[in-house]
């Protein structure tokens, strides 16, 4: 009996020093082999966090709310469904799932610093509630990003919260962006479906490296009046792509349905556009270039896309009474139709963001190429419109340009070489 006890004494004094040296709750075990995956979980007061790691099990749960986490050879993976889970979720994991988060009002969806290498997956419906304010709805940053949509996923900005027909231009407050977009490396977007945007939906800028494909970019439903917009669409300044100090862009495969520019480039190098469908908007942009931080833009191809419904095919405006370069841009293979403004814009007149039909000179644009830009205008329209400033346009080839159907052309420069005819 004595010994019996004494060995129950040994193992009472042993216990609680195994049991203190058990594995800390948000402590990550890295695998080095494939094994079953075990959980372990744990529940604050208002939120709850699952991590699998390959080692043992515990748990405890105190409250209802939970972002699920899972451990694993190569990386972290997280479940977010709420907003206030999502600083922890880029901060430690490298494959984020949104599943049907609702960002509440005053709060930006950050994700502009994520971890190199990430993939965040948007899944089921994004919402955004309203917030009297201009700051941007989404950021996103990182090097070697994947941004993208799982099937049937939906961003929905809530635009009708906003829309008053004036877009940026007056009204309420309104965010200045819906997505900014700062990706490095070799990052892409692709298979994202985003609705209902405030006003301009992507703002790329200080971007590189970024290939965007596969998206629905829909705001068709600003296209109606409402009670604020005064008989006009109730969604204005909506546009789709906005590029800025940026370099090796790719966007392609992407329809965009909205009440502005398709793609905008203000400044940046080596940027491509191809297989867009543009509808309702102001078409395939340069500009505007002038009196903005960055004023040259260079090496841009837009090629093989639809234009329709729009104010504007293909179009570059620049600033009056600033200076800036425009310089190797071309346009081809451009199908456009019911085109209700210019078929073809080029003009140097832009103040305060209408034109004032006196250009100005110190913009050049040189090296513009234009072909197979091909289809209709409404009777209202003018085919082709270019108003260059003295000087300042220079080497423009423009080769089986044929868009028919407006009124009597404009044109105070004519390309220097190709079979154009402004009539």
């Amino acid at each position: 009996m004595a010994k019996t006890q004494l060995l129950l004494l040994a193992l009472v004094s042993v216990v609680p020093s195994i049991l203190a040296q058990s594995p800390i709750f948000g402590q990550c075990v890295p695998s080095t082999a494939t094994t079953t995956a075990t959980t372990t979980v744990k529940t604050t007061s208002s939120t709850s966090t699952t991590k699998t790691t390959s080692t043992t099990s515990t748990t405890k749960t105190t409250s209802s709310t939970s972002t699920t986490t899972t451990v694993s050879t190569g990386g972290t993976a997280c479940t977010v469904t709420a907003i206030a889970q999502v600083a922890s979720a880029t901060a430690s994991c490298t494959a984020i799932v949104l599943s049907n988060l609702a960002v509440p009002t005053s709060t930006t969806l950050d994700l502009s610093k994520l971890k190199t290498g990430t993939t965040v997956t948007f899944a089921g419906k994004t919402t955004f509630a309203y917030t009297d304010w201009d700051s941007d709805l989404i950021q996103i940053g990182g090097q070697d990003i994947t941004i993208q949509g799982a099937t049937g996923s939906v961003i929905d900005g809530n635009g009708q919260a906003w829309w008053d027909g004036q877009g940026s231009n007056g009204g309420i407050d309104k965010p200045d962006h819906f997505i900014v977009l700062k990706t490095t490396g070799k990052s892409i977007l692709q298979n994202l479906h985003i609705q209902n945007w405030p006003v301009h939906c992507f703002e790329i800028t200080s971007a590189s490296g970024t290939t965007i494909t596969g998206l629905t970019l829909d705001n068709s439903a600003g296209n109606a009046p409402n009670a604020a917009s005064g008989g006009l669409a109730a969604a204005h300044n909506s546009d789709g792509f906005d590029v800025s100090g940026s370099t090796n862009i790719v966007i392609t495969d992407t329809t965009v349905i909205n009440q502005d520019d398709c793609v905008a480039v203000t400044s940046g190098t080596n940027i491509t556009v191809s297989n867009m469908v543009c509808d309702g908007g102001h078409g395939l942009s340069i500009g505007s270039i002038g009196g903005k931080s960055k004023n040259d833009v260079a090496n841009v191809l837009f090629t093989n896309s639809v234009v329709k419904n729009s104010e504007n095919g293909a179009r570059i405006k620049t600033n009056s009474g600033t200076t800036g370069t425009v310089t190797n841009i071309e346009w081809s293979n451009i199908q456009v139709s019911n085109i209700s403004i210019y078929g073809i814009d080029i003009q140097q007149d832009y103040l305060n963001g209408g034109p004032t039909g006196t250009p100005t000179n110190g913009v050049t644009i040189t090296g513009i190429t234009m072909s197979n830009i091909t289809g209709t205008a409404a009777s209202s329209a003018k085919n082709y419109y270019i108003l260059c400033g003295s000087g300042s346009c220079s080497d423009f080839t423009f080769e089986n340009v044929a868009i028919t159907g407006g009124k009597a052309d404009s044109c105070n420069f004519t390309p220097t070489s190709g079979n154009f005819q402004c009539i």
